[in-house]
């Protein structure tokens, strides 16, 4: 079954603003205006995160408040 647009991941740039327990990110998101979302990493990355640093995330159509960084920016 094909996915509909409606139903796909939305990607958004933005800024990592705090780090959080259990490996989430407060993430501001920079085509929101000053709209966060509480953000984890995508797969199994090593990657270290620090405040500031510009991310891409992935946000899913049924829950706007959380989403996963695919990548760094």
């Amino acid at each position: 079954m094909p996915e509909t647009a409606a139903r796909q991941p939305l990607e958004v740039e933005g800024t990592v603003r705090e780090l959080l327990p259990g490996a989430l990110y407060r993430v501001e998101l920079m085509s929101e205006g000053h709209a966060s979302v509480t953000a984890h990493m995508a797969g199994s990355s090593l990657l270290r995160l620090r405040p500031g640093d510009g991310v891409v995330v992935e946000i899913a159509p049924y829950d706007a408040g959380r989403g996963r960084i695919v990548r760094r920016r």
